[in-house]
């Protein structure tokens, strides 16, 4: 009988489709591992993905996300989550951003307890932007990272690092550059397989990982397929069951009704679940893009005070301390306002009040986007958390039904808010296209989650009028085209992250917005345009 091709040469099927060769990471062997995950698990992947949209059909046609029949055993057994690390027993203060040299290492020095790599949201996936991100993160684990700038200055990671913990992409997204056996891989097998490949082993030797973040998770089912996809590559290099750890990003509608079965998928290596809050009022977005009736007023009067954030923070919290899990808070996504110390003064205020709010409800640490507010979010956890987390506030009061977790906001659309959707989505895009994915608009660190709240709500309130602005005048497709256009006109001049992409991602938005159905991701689409 004659041996599959693969059993004798297992990089048989693998090819790379355009852009530079990285033959210090592409490795044969690393590709060999990446190759052996894609044949296991892609199968599974892509059925998932098939179910995600047939939930959404379910939505679209009337039904509404609720508690699973099935799993009432999980939700009400006893059990627990495996004990946490002690490198992530306090993770009062994590910082987020793309895996660009320089970032890593301010990053990894900032202060914070974890800084969180970025190959997802914070991260335009061009093939040079996920390739070097391998190796710079390859050095930052092997300590020989280094950056000096354009003015000679030279940047190196200190004695007293940052856990590291990377953000793979989504299940969603692919890896066009990669394929094996005539398919393309997924990009965040692309992005797991590639970096345990180079660094597992040397994270596990130090006790300090590897830790992975998942994120847009929608069911136990797909946190099972990453608990088997870890389990593998554990077995394909010498680890130990269970070495790898993972904090689930709770970013989508579906999963906020299933965090018990996605801890308890995951519960041999699972350490906390993370409130990705923009991603999470983008899913609401997206989950009801066809109810008229569940509308979101303009998204800076979307805060976590109303009801279903409100509701969806403090039962994560309860959740996870039944657990014995972390539950980590939002990102803080304010910059320093340089010149201006009144409106800097404002800014910072409102970053002490959300982590005010944070630890006080109880959750054991906090995200923020700039180095400058590590001190800011680390002075409010010291002061209201002096122990390393806050496992004991079991937040039994906590008592959140179906309705109240898809209960609507309440509030208006105004011409600003309106006008600001416009801008921060074109601007935000056409800098994605340019290879950026974390981009400074108007103070905020923004990344893709903002992005796709402004472009789901512009299309929701366009295509489920007639609506008014809070002055009475219409909301119509002649005042979005009108604001596109000045918008597209004003960053094309400008010398603004993005600005020679600028027409190509109005024509993306003009288009997407003006479609009878909202896409579920811009990056899907706009994935097309990038090298």
């Amino acid at each position: 009988m004659a041996v599959p091709q693969r059993a004798i040469d297992p990089l048989s099927g693998v090819r790379f489709q355009g852009g530079e060769v990285y033959p210090d990471i592409l490795t044969p062997a690393a590709m060999t591992l990446v190759a052996d995950l894609h044949r296991r698990f892609d199968a599974r992947r892509l059925g998932l993905l098939a179910e995600r949209t047939a939930r959404q059909q379910r939505y679209d046609a009337g039904e509404l996300p609720d508690f699973r029949a099935d799993t009432v055993a999980i939700r009400e057994g006893e059990w627990s989550v495996a004990p946490i690390p002690a490198a992530l027993q306090d993770r009062r203060v994590e910082i987020t951003g793309p895996v660009e040299r320089k970032m890593i290492i301010n990053a990894l020095n900032s202060g914070a307890k974890v800084f969180m790599a970025d190959f997802e949201d914070s991260s335009a996936p061009t093939w040079a932007n996920q390739m070097d991100g391998q190796r710079n993160l390859r050095d930052a684990v092997d300590g020989s990272i280094e950056f000096t700038s354009a003015e000679g200055k030279a940047y190196r990671v200190g004695a007293t690092p940052a856990a590291l913990v990377v953000r793979p992409r989504g299940w969603h997204l692919p890896e066009r550059h990669v394929e094996v056996d005539g398919d393309v891989v997924s990009g965040a097998l692309v992005d797991f397989g590639l970096f345990a490949f180079h660094n597992a082993k040397a994270l596990q030797a130090r006790d300090r990982g590897p830790y992975f973040y998942l994120p847009k998770l929608q069911s136990m089912e797909e946190a099972a397929l990453w608990n088997d996809a870890m389990s593998h590559a554990e077995v394909a290099l010498g680890l130990p069951h269970g070495t790898m750890k993972a904090t689930v990003l709770i970013e989508t509608l579906p999963a906020v009704f299933q965090m018990h079965e996605i801890l308890h998928a995951l519960r041999e290596r699972v350490v906390g679940l993370n409130c990705g809050r923009w991603d999470y009022i983008f899913s609401y977005l997206k989950t009801f893009r066809a109810h008229a009736d569940r509308l979101l007023p303009e998204r800076g009067q979307v805060t976590m005070s109303v009801p279903f954030l409100k509701a969806y923070s403090e039962l994560l919290i309860r959740t996870c301390h039944r657990r014995g899990a972390f539950a980590m808070g939002g990102m803080a996504a304010q910059i320093p306002i340089k010149g201006d110390d009144a409106a800097n003064e404002a800014a910072m205020a409102k970053v002490r009040a959300d982590k005010l709010r944070e630890v006080g409800a109880g959750h054991d640490g906090t995200w923020v986007a700039h180095p400058a507010l590590v001190p800011v979010a680390q002075a409010i956890f010291d002061e209201h958390m002096p122990t390393p987390n806050q496992l004991h506030v079991l937040r039994e009061d906590v008592d959140v039904s179906r309705d109240t977790l898809i209960a609507p906001a309440i509030g208006t659309i105004t011409r600003q808010g309106f006008d600001n959707n416009v801008e921060v989505c074109l601007r935000y895009t056409a800098a994605w296209l340019d290879g950026l994915g974390c981009v400074p608009i108007h103070h905020l660190m923004e990344d893709a989650a903002t992005a796709e709240i402004a472009r789901a709500q512009l299309w929701q309130w366009l295509h489920h009028g007639p609506l008014e602005f809070s002055d009475h005048a219409d909301v119509n497709f002649a005042l979005f085209d009108q604001a596109l256009a000045a918008h597209c006109h004003r960053l094309r001049g400008s010398e603004l992250p993005g600005a020679r992409r600028a027409d190509e991602a109005a024509a993306l938005i003009h288009a997407l917005t003006h479609a009878d159905e909202l896409r579920d991701f811009l990056t899907l689409p706009a994935y097309e345009h990038l090298s």
